[in-house]
This record gives structure tokens, C-alpha cells and sequence, in this order.
């Protein structure tokens, strides 16, 4: 393959991610700010949030369905249709939620069509993370094969970013009206983007491996999930636990962070501000430690990260809820930007190389949403939760991350080394 055909394939893969992620994360950054006074405004404050972050948990819940069925389709017709299909889902969603009439307009439909909305997103990405960095990793030379799916990765936080700087730009213009009409702008700008995505995908080629395996006559093939549950149970739950880490990093700092911020009075546009800072950093870290990742291994960036995060958990957390916007901004900038970074680069490449191809976009979307799911869906509840708990006092929150990132270094050092292994379809 020449170098412009990789280009554009790599190329594919970051903007696409970028796109679908600005629409998953517009919704949490939705969530932090918008929803628990617009959809569930009937409840008191603490509940509402609690409210509104439940609806963004439904989301999470539903990426690991997303990775299953487009994992199968995925494994048996080629990730290229899937990732057309997931990006047209995750369009629609999201300009439909720019346009849902809130609960003061049509009562309890208005929650529920956004549970539903919500839903539809969580598959939609749920599909798209696999196929995006299989697409990438599955077209890269072994020697560069981290850095590869490292553009797939890194679509999250720069997705992120972008949603930060919409919403940010549109609360500046918009000022006192951005909670009866200017929070619907983000979603409807996704338009634009999905129907960019989409042009540039199409023209992207299925990956070398997966036309190999497709080409084999007479191969009888089971379907994907029952191969994974079967022949590849030890992995799936491994390579989750070592994912935890990151996904709470980005639950603690950006969703529940941000409103804990916010409600401790910091600047709304501030705060959005230093996340999108935050989210700068942890791009460029992510193709730094991925590119890393390729020369000395997955397993030992990923555990030198996991035991920085651990050691820096509990004073990140003290920073965030100092109630100060330089509290906060040296939290997200160390924990997003550089902790979140350092475990995202590698970990694409990491989970993929654990499956052979037959049954990869399947085992690595499961093991991925999975730990999405947990990690990010419900880490902002639990937060909420352990505050409630603690009578307004922030340390169980720290000491629940340090348990979550300890469990990730384990199950990091106990799978085996994926970098430099071939990828040729049994």
C-alpha cells in the first residue's frame, strides 16, 4: 500500500471518529450543563443531575449492544459498511435531540424519547469504535500498528474537544438563552459533519486482512459472539478490566468534574474553556504514547501509566472539587490530558491484538464497550452517589478511581504482548 492510500485511511478513521464523538460527547457535556434543568427540572438540584446522568449512562449501556451487532456484520460482510451505518445512526439521533421538545412542552414523553435517543447513539458509537480502528490497524505495517489505531483513539477526546468548543462558543453568543434555545445549536451543526464524514468514508477500501479471510471458499464460520464466548471468555474480561482506568478518568473529569465545577460557581465558559485544553493535550499524548507503544510495548505503557494515575487519583480529585477554576484546570489538564492520554494511545491496538481477525471487530467491541459502559457510562452516577453518601465529602470518590486503575495495571500484566504479532487470518 502507498503512503497517500494510508494517508486516507488514517485520515478516515480520526475524522470519522471525530465526528460520531462529537455527537456522543456533545450529549454528556449536554448532560453536565443542560438537561437536569430542561428535562427534569421538577426534581430538586442533587436529583436532577442525578437524573440527567442517568440518561447519559443509558447511552453506555447501549455501546456494547452496538459493538455485538455491528461486531457480528462487522466479522462476516467487512468494517467498512459498518462504519457508513453507524455514522448515518448517529447522525439522525443527534439532530432529532436538537429538536425534542422539552418536559414543560409535552410532560414525561419529552425524558423518555431521550432515553431513546440516547439508546440510538449508544449503538451507533458502539459499532463505530471497532470498525474505525480495526480500518486503521488492519492496514498498518506490524512496526506501526499502535500509532495506527491511535487515530481511531483519538477521535474521543478531539470529537470532545470540538463539542467543547461549540458549546462553549455557543453559550458565549447565546448568554441567558442558551438554556431555553442555544443548547440545540450543537446538535443540529452534527448535520453538517455526518454528511462530511460520510463522503469521506466511502472512499475508503475494505482492509487486506478481513478480504483474505473473506476470500477462503468453502471456510464454515461460526457466528462471532459464540466464537468469543466460547474460545476467547478469559480475554474479553481482561482486556475490560484494563480499560476501566481510562473510560473513569473520562467520567470523573469531564462529566461529573465539569459540574461539580460549575456548581461550586466557576465560569460555565471557563470551565469549558480548560476541558477543551485538556482535550488538546490528551490528543497529543495519545499519539506519543501509542507511537511508544510500538517501540518498547502495549503492556509497559499502559502499566506505567496505570501506576502514574493511581499515585495522582486522589490529589486530582481534592484539586477538582476545590471550587476554584485553577483547582479544576490543573486536574483536567493532568488527569485528562496527560493520565487519560498515556492509557488511550495504546489501548486500541492493545484490545485488538488480544482476537484473530475472524472474530476481532466482535471481541474488541465487546471487551471495549464493556468497559465503556461501566467506566464512563455509570462513573458519573457513582460519583454523584458517593458524595450524597459521604455528606457532601469527595475522598470516597478518589479511593473508588485508585481501586479501578489497581485492577487495570493486573489485568494489563496479565495478558500477553500484542505488539509486532502478525495479523494474517488463520
Amino acid at each position: 500500500m502507498n503512503t497517500k492510500d494510508m494517508r486516507r485511511i488514517l485520515g478516515s478513521s480520526l475524522i470519522g471518529s471525530v465526528i460520531e464523538y462529537y455527537d456522543f460527547i456533545l450529549y454528556a457535556t449536554a448532560a453536565s450543563l443542560v438537561f437536569d434543568r430542561v428535562f427534569f427540572a421538577n426534581l430538586g438540584p442533587g436529583f436532577a443531575l442525578f437524573a440527567s446522568f442517568a440518561t447519559l449512562a443509558v447511552g453506555y449501556v447501549a455501546r456494547p449492544l452496538g459493538g455485538i451487532v455491528f461486531g457480528h456484520f462487522g466479522d462476516r460482510l467487512g468494517r467498512k459498511q459498518m462504519l457508513v451505518l453507524s455514522m448515518m445512526l448517529m447522525g439522525g439521533a443527534t439532530v432529532l435531540i436538537g429538536v425534542l421538545p422539552t418536559t414543560s412542552q409535552i410532560g414525561i414523553a419529552a425524558p423518555v424519547l431521550l432515553v431513546l435517543l440516547r439508546v440510538v447513539q449508544g449503538v451507533a458509537v458502539g459499532g463505530e469504535w471497532g470498525g474505525a480502528t480495526l480500518m486503521a490497524l488492519e492496514h498498518a505495517p506490524a512496526k506501526k500498528r499502535g500509532l495506527a489505531a491511535a487515530f481511531a483513539n483519538a477521535g474521543g477526546p478531539a470529537g470532545g474537544l470540538l463539542a467543547t468548543l461549540v458549546v462553549s462558543a455557543v453559550s458565549a453568543l447565546t448568554g441567558d438563552q442558551f438554556l431555553v434555545w442555544g443548547w440545540r445549536l450543537p446538535f443540529l451543526f452534527s448535520a453538517v459533519l455526518i454528511m462530511i464524514g460520510l463522503v469521506i468514508r466511502l472512499k475508503v477500501a475494505e482492509t487486506p486482512v478481513f478480504r483474505e479471510l473473506n476470500a477462503k471458499a468453502g471456510r464454515t464460520r461460526r457466528a462471532p459472539l459464540v466464537e468469543v464466548l466460547r474460545s476467547h471468555p478469559r480475554a474479553v474480561v481482561v482486556t475490560l478490566v484494563a480499560t476501566l482506568g481510562f473510560y473513569c478518568c473520562q467520567g470523573l473529569l469531564t462529566v461529573w468534574g465539569v459540574s461539580l465545577a460549575v456548581a461550586s460557581g466557576v465560569d460555565r465558559s471557563e470551565v469549558l474553556n480548560w476541558k477543551g485544553a485538556a482535550a488538546v493535550v490528551t490528543v497529543a499524548v495519545c499519539f506519543y504514547s501509542a507511537r511508544l507503544s510500538d517501540r518498547i510495548g502495549r503492556r509497559a505503557v499502559l502499566t506505567g501509566a496505570g501506576i502514574a494515575a493511581t499515585i495522582l487519583a486522589y490529589p486530582l480529585i481534592m484539586l477538582l472539587s476545590n471550587g476554584t477554576i485553577w483547582g479544576f484546570a490543573t486536574a483536567v489538564v493532568i488527569g485528562n490530558g496527560l493520565v487519560q492520554g498515556a492509557l488511550a494511545g495504546p489501548i486500541g491496538a492493545y484490545i485488538s491484538e488480544q482476537f484473530p481477525t475472524q472474530i476481532r471487530y466482535t471481541g474488541a467491541s465487546l471487551s471495549y464497550q464493556g468497559a465503556s459502559m461501566i467506566g464512563a457510562g455509570f462513573t458519573p452516577m457513582i460519583a454523584t452517589g458517593l458524595v450524597l453518601a459521604g455528606g457532601g465529602s469527595v475522598w470516597m470518590v478518589g479511593v473508588f478511581w485508585i481501586i479501578v486503575l489497581l485492577a487495570g495495571v493486573v489485568a494489563v500484566r496479565l495478558t500477553r504482548e500484542g505488539a509486532g504479532i502478525k495479523l494474517d487470518p488463520p
